[in-house]
């Protein structure tokens, strides 16, 4: 209960910072400001967005540790087979990432610039640019705390 309450938690924060909950106040609604005030308290800047046409239901057994990171594919360059032993949340920033993975009916899927991946915990799959120009990826982890965010040691991922 204490990692969905936490989550659940993460999950307000992150949505109000990507949404821009405030971005300029309405000034009827504001006191008189100081020439030196800022414009507004709080600033967001959209960093990505992208649709999925699936839900999404991120689940952690235990004490989770999440990560946000930007991922870079130059040309010809693969992520390697792995799993996670948690979930990733993904949008594809730049290019198109050709994705192998077993929930695909053809085995492979291409997510191109403003998709959404979800990829769950436990399968093997791994990730390959196969075009002329970098692949960047805007990605969330959120991953059981104390586990690597991508396992290679594929004898511990779901076979």
């Amino acid at each position: 209960m204490q990692v969905r309450r936490s989550f659940s938690l993460i999950l307000l924060v992150t949505c109000l910072l990507v949404t821009g909950c405030t971005t300029s106040p309405d000034p009827s609604q504001t006191a008189d400001r100081s020439p030196s005030a800022s414009p507004a308290p709080v600033t967001a800047e959209d960093l990505a967005a992208g649709e999925n046409p699936s839900g999404v239901d991120v689940q952690v057994d235990g004490a989770s540790q999440v990560v946000f990171r930007r991922i870079t594919l130059s040309p010809g360059a693969g992520t390697g087979e792995h799993c996670h032993a948690g979930q990733l949340i993904a949008v594809v920033e730049r290019g198109a990432l050709t994705h192998y993975a077993p929930i695909y009916p053809e085995g492979k899927h291409i997510y191109t610039t403003g998709d959404a991946i979800v990829e769950g915990a436990g399968y093997i799959h791994h990730g390959v640019n196969e075009g002329a120009d970098d692949v960047v990826l805007l990605v969330t982890y959120v991953i059981e705390a104390g586990e690597p965010l991508a396992q290679t040691d594929l004898m511990k991922c779901d076979r």
